[in-house]
């Protein structure tokens, strides 16, 4: 090969496609995730004065007012995730298992329950159980006293109810895909049908039951509104994190950063101790013959259905609170016999912005998911080498972030030149993106994975140039995948709060920023209000998922 040739393609290796697009995704998070979490723990390090310390966690580990927070939000996250094993696994094995009915309603319940906002689930508690909530007041008046919904068991209560979904959904997915011939050789050798479930059927789970889990714990630590709403005295990580950097007193974003830091080591050895106690066990099965569905008696039918729907239904309260109560006549922040669309009229002419801003930036969010999501997924998937394995692994770490952690990462970075967001509806957008993308890459990747290479082949030896090959046939042929993870990026986007609420300006506050800040006000109609909003947007965006994923609703 002459030189004039190997130059040639030297620059045509340079100026290839997936290259540009490697590197430029690197570099996008690089600026937008790797930048502004090493800037909080650059930060974390530092006096006032800028000067070198480790004052910051010395005051952490040394202050009971400091490390007691990081004990309560362990607390509160492993209860709440011992509480949802202890109900989501039964309630998959009863739904998988045996031939209950409303199946169907039953998955929808759960798995609207997971997508609405956890804050949402605390201001309808509070409706029920508050002070002078409705529940509360019933008892009351017939000389009955309701424990208080506030405080740690209300925060246990509501996470809960909220996270359990997880573990039904990964369960019950696992569940329906043993191999029956494992449990029935245990039958066959006198096993009785409670010893199978232990000895057999949970060790063989146990990975998809421990990933299930492991959602629910980092989602309880990493929690904001709900233990802000309801926690009173009982203050969490994220909250001690908000109050840091957001103080009346003058924020303090250096011991911001020492808890913000605190929180994502926690996250991560959760994480790795997980991955390493399911990495020493290994089960593989052919799944060709899978479980049969046991007919029951028709009472055992009915009690195990009237309990699955029981929880599903309380699970789903909430959504069904924020919607009744909004349309109740209020007199300032008391509730008044009488229905009216009040509510609903001081919304749409107070907080119309809101509103607007919410799906305005919500909707950029996953225009920038959709096109960043199939480049990225497609390299992952089909162009593997140390360069993407590296970019997976980025993609991963805002699994690990709560979103206050976030949203201070980005003030801090973006506080000042070259590159001024903060106030901005960029900086929002951009922690939508980084905080919701792997949705969007996880169900493109799994769509790709079912795309036979030959395809692509066929139409790269017509001549068609690769970067044209992805367009006209690879992205097509994906687009399910892709608008699927879409719909679910946006459902969590716009109930965002715990990003939205470090991050908003005057000009660019959102639906759940409101929802928040008129319940601080007791302004609940209103709350109620925006709260059903949310709410009748989320069940539209499972219906069109469920719709373009062909029924299956499952959204893990």
């Amino acid at each position: 090969m002459t030189y004039e040739g190997t130059k040639k393609n030297s620059l045509k290796l340079r100026l290839d496609f997936w290259n540009i697009v490697k590197w430029l995704s690197i570099i996008l998070f690089f600026i937008f995730l790797i930048y502004p979490f090493f800037s909080i723990l650059y930060r974390s390090f530092l006096t006032k004065d800028g000067g070198f310390t480790l004052k910051n966690y010395v005051t952490f580990f040394t202050k009971k007012y400091y490390y007691r927070t990081l004990k309560n939000s362990l607390s509160v996250s492993f209860f709440a995730t011992l509480f949802s094993v202890i109900i989501g696994l039964p309630m998959a094995y009863v739904t998988t298992r045996y031939n209950i009915y409303g199946k169907k309603l039953i998955n929808v319940l759960i798995i609207m329950s997971l997508m609405s906002p956890p804050f949402i689930g605390a201001y309808s508690w509070i409706m029920l159980f508050g002070r002078s909530g409705f529940i509360t007041t019933l008892f009351s008046k017939i000389g009955i006293t309701v424990p208080p919904i506030y405080g740690f068991g209300g925060i246990v209560l509501v996470f809960t109810l909220k996270f359990f979904p997880y573990v039904y959904l990964y369960v019950s997915g696992a569940m329906s895909s043993i191999d029956r011939s494992l449990e029935e050789a245990a039958e066959n050798l006198g096993s009785s049908k409670l010893k199978r479930i232990w000895t057999i059927t949970i060790p063989v789970i146990m990975p998809t039951l421990t990933a299930g889990a492991i959602m629910v714990f980092m989602s309880s630590l990493a929690d904001f509104g709900t233990p802000m709403l309801i926690g009173e005295g009982y203050k969490v990580l994220p909250v001690l994190v908000y109050e840091e950097y957001m103080s009346e007193m003058g924020g303090n974003a250096n011991m911001a950063g020492a808890l913000s830091v605190i929180i994502v080591l926690c996250s991560t050895t959760v994480l790795l101790i997980q991955k390493y106690a399911v990495s020493r066990k290994n089960y593989v099965m052919t799944a060709l013959r899978p479980p049969i569905v046991e007919e029951l008696s028709l009472g055992k039918r009915i009690f195990l259905t009237a309990i699955c729907m029981f929880i599903a239904f309380v699970a789903f309260l909430p959504q069904i609170v924020v919607i009744v109560t909004s349309f109740i006549k209020t007199n300032g922040p008391i509730f008044v016999k009488g229905f009216s669309l009040e509510s609903y009229q001081k919304i749409f002419y107070k907080l119309s912005k809101n509103i607007t801003n919410t799906f305005v930036y919500s909707t950029i969010a996953i225009i920038i998911m959709v096109i960043l999501g199939m480049l990225i997924s497609y390299l992952i998937v089909k162009r593997k080498d140390k360069i993407t394995n590296f970019l997976d692994l980025l993609i991963m770490f805002p699994y690990v972030i709560p979103g206050a952690v976030l949203g201070i990462s980005l003030l801090v970075a973006f506080n000042q030149p070259p590159l001024i967001l903060s106030g901005t509806a960029t900086i929002l957008i951009v922690a939508y993106v980084v905080r919701k993308m792997p949705y969007t890459i996880r169900s493109s990747s799994a769509m790709l994975y079912q795309i036979d290479q030959s395809i692509e082949e066929a139409s790269i030896n017509l001549g068609v140039s690769p970067m044209k090959t992805f367009f006209k046939i690879t992205a097509r042929m994906m687009a399910p995948g892709v608008i699927s993870g879409a719909i679910l990026s946006w459902i969590t986007s716009i109930n965002e709060l715990s990003s939205s609420i470090m991050l908003y300006g005057g000009k660019t506050a959102t639906i759940s920023v409101a929802i928040y800040t008129e319940v601080v006000r007791a302004s609940f109609g209103t709350a109620a209000a925006l709260a059903s909003i949310l709410t009748i947007a989320t069940i539209l965006s499972l219906l069109l998922f469920s719709f373009i994923s062909k029924g299956k609703v499952s959204v893990i």
